[in-house]
């Protein structure tokens, strides 16, 4: 056999064409659909995603703050012992490496986006009473918390916990089909179970693609800042293609090496922007700031939880909460299968405490250092911030620190930053795409890495194009809804799955496992997967 026909071979022994195939085409025929009929497409997935949002915002309230409350109660609960693999299995990547990994695909890019400018937002037009007064300036960093903290970060980890537990504990798939076994057993390995991956699949290229739009603008205020570049949809394309190529280059390096590198990379270069924020800075307001705004937001998180403001005319949460939440539920399969591929190893409570609570906490700093700081000029220095970030929300990064130290600089270090987290974005995307399209596999080929990395830039290129941005973002805000009833189905089984292991005082036998109707179904080889990534580089 020919090299050429062992690799063939060996990619299609890899891949799972009932999902690969439908999730390429679905992909392709929306590119077509959305570049030959912008405005028809942009209209019908805008207006299904309203429908969503008005008539069943108090399920997406509902769902939320429950897998908040669920995520809480496995913290202290007695199953937070339980490892993530065997009982003797440790963990396959440091700790400094996983938080920064797990940062850097779960929301690393939205908050330097948003860090400046969604504070000054809400300052300037607050969800209740007049903007700009002392009591608005609370109302704004409480719902900036309240969107990018906890609630976002339990619903990644109840997806993320009990996939990476039937994987790594009971061998079973490293994709979303498995989270179903409790419900319909074998039939997860037939048309039900490709059905969710090739949804997952989708939501996920779909939103990385959206991220990268949303980078490529903010990438571009940057180089317009430094280098005086043009501003426009030329510039944004070259930017996405320059970027997609590093991407590319990442993922095809494999998880040891280029995600690996990249995200510490990039979560020291956030750490070395943000003090240099707290230090230039007007320190103490942000300080004082933080400390106010934490207290307030924790005594206010059961009512702001459930708050719904029912029958207002006012569209704010629509806009803002409840957008968020559609927006965290639909991108949940994506973040959810990349933390759980890279969380072996460790036990519940450690996962959770982790993936839930540190991000809010490195969160609430971030938005404090530069959504302070922002707030601190507009209120000192006149409404030119506000301007700035009403014309463009890209720009409000940059506008802030103009106004400290060096900003040349620091121009400059913010931009590398963005296109850092947008490469680790696009990156661990392509990953999750590969590993669901494979069947499940953790060490997916390389070749499929490299078709998810270019189909995420051209999906984005071509929609950015053809004005289809929007219409993508909506797109993907639709999976919300489903995707939230999925994430119940996966909490419910894992609980189930919890007890069995509990009462058994170690990995379940197969008989038990079988009356549980939780068994492991394909065996998969999850206890060696860096040498075994390593051997197909090699033999590549």
């Amino acid at each position: 056999m020919s090299k050429k026909q062992a690799f063939h071979q060996r990619i299609l022994q890899s891949m799972e064409p009932w999902v690969f195939l439908p999730a390429a085409v679905v992909v392709i025929l929306f590119v077509i659909m959305s570049g030959l009929f912008t405005d028809t497409t942009r209209g019908v997935f805008r207006t299904l995603q309203q429908g969503i949002v008005e008539n069943f915002g108090w399920f997406y309230m509902l769902v939320a703050s429950g897998l908040l409350v669920f995520i809480i109660w496995l913290l202290f609960s007695r199953f937070g012992k339980i490892r993530l693999g065997g009982d003797d299995a440790r963990p396959e990547f440091g700790y400094l490496t996983w938080f920064s990994m797990l940062l850097s695909a779960g929301m690393g890019i939205g908050i330097v986006f948003f860090g400046a400018a969604e504070p000054l937002l809400h300052y300037l037009d607050p969800p209740f009473g007049e903007g700009e007064t002392e009591a608005a300036m609370r109302e704004a960093m409480r719902y900036t918390f309240f969107h990018w903290g906890l609630h976002p970060w339990a619903i990644y980890s109840a997806l993320a916990l009990p996939l990476a537990y039937f994987h790594f504990r009971y061998k079973l798939p490293l994709a979303p089909r498995s989270l179903l076994y409790p419900l319909l057993g074998d039939r997860i390995y037939g048309a039900p179970g490709h059905v969710v991956d090739v949804l997952c699949t989708v939501g996920t290229l779909f939103g990385v693609a959206t991220s990268l739009g949303l980078g490529s603008v903010q990438i571009n205020a940057g180089f317009h800042r430094l280098f005086d570049m043009p501003q426009g949809v030329v510039a944004q394309l070259i930017l996405i293609a320059c970027i997609t190529a590093v991407a590319t280059l990442s993922v095809v390096t494999g998880l040891h090496k280029g995600m690996r590198l990249l995200s510490q990379f990039n979560i020291g270069l956030a750490l070395l922007l943000l003090l240099f924020v707290l230090l230039t800075g007007p320190t103490l307001y942000i300080l004082e700031l933080f400390v106010d705004s934490l207290g307030y937001y924790l005594q206010k998180l059961p009512y702001t939880s459930l708050h719904i403001n029912p029958g207002s005319e006012s569209d704010w949460q629509a806009q803002w909460t409840l957008f968020y939440w559609s927006w965290w539920i639909s991108w949940s399969p994506f973040v959810g299968v990349f933390v759980a591929r890279i969380s072996k190893g460790r036990t519940v409570r450690e996962f959770v405490t982790t993936t839930m609570l540190v991000p809010s906490l490195g969160g609430y700093l971030w938005f404090s250092a530069f959504g302070g700081t922002s707030l601190h000029t507009l209120q000192t220095m006149g409404d030119g911030i506000a301007d700035i970030v009403r014309s463009n929300e890209a720009l409000a990064l940059f506008a802030v620190l103009e106004q400290l130290p060096l900003h040349t600089l620091t121009w400059s270090l913010a931009t590398v930053l963005i296109i850092i987290f947008f490469v680790t974005s696009s990156d661990s995307g392509s990953f999750v795409d590969d590993m669901v399209t494979s069947g499940g596999h953790p060490n997916p080929p390389r070749a499929q890495r490299l078709f998810w990395a270019l189909a995420e830039g051209t999906v984005a290129a071509v929609l950015l194009y053809a004005g289809g941005l929007n219409a993508l973002r909506t797109a993907s805000l639709t999976m919300g809804l489903p995707m939230a009833v999925f994430i119940i189905i996966a909490c419910v089984g894992l609980v189930r799955a919890l007890r069995v292991d509990y009462a058994s005082q170690g990995v379940p036998s197969a008989k038990t496992l079988q009356k549980q109707k939780v068994p492991p179904r394909k065996s998969l080889d999850v206890d060696r997967p860096q040498e075994e990534e390593r051997k197909r580089e090699k033999d590549d």
